[in-house]
């Protein structure tokens, strides 16, 4: 997805250059779209990897806890 994001943003750079503008602003959208679905996308996988992350913490901790008393 940010592949194509980061194409189309080539496109809106180099049609913007030559002038034609119309094709410019679509591909652009396009390109903004692309990248924010591609950083929402980012967030909840890093906001799912923290909260398994922390699971599995709270797992460890909890099987130590019959070796410690």
């Amino acid at each position: 997805m940010f592949k194509w994001a980061i194409l189309f943003l080539i496109i809106s750079l180099i049609a913007g250059g030559i002038g034609l503008s119309g094709i410019s602003t679509i591909a652009k959208r396009i390109a903004m779209v692309l990248f924010a679905l591609f950083f929402l996308t980012f967030l909840a996988l890093l906001a799912f990897a923290y909260l398994l992350g922390s699971a599995f913490e709270a797992g460890r901790t909890a099987a130590l806890l019959p070796f410690l008393a």
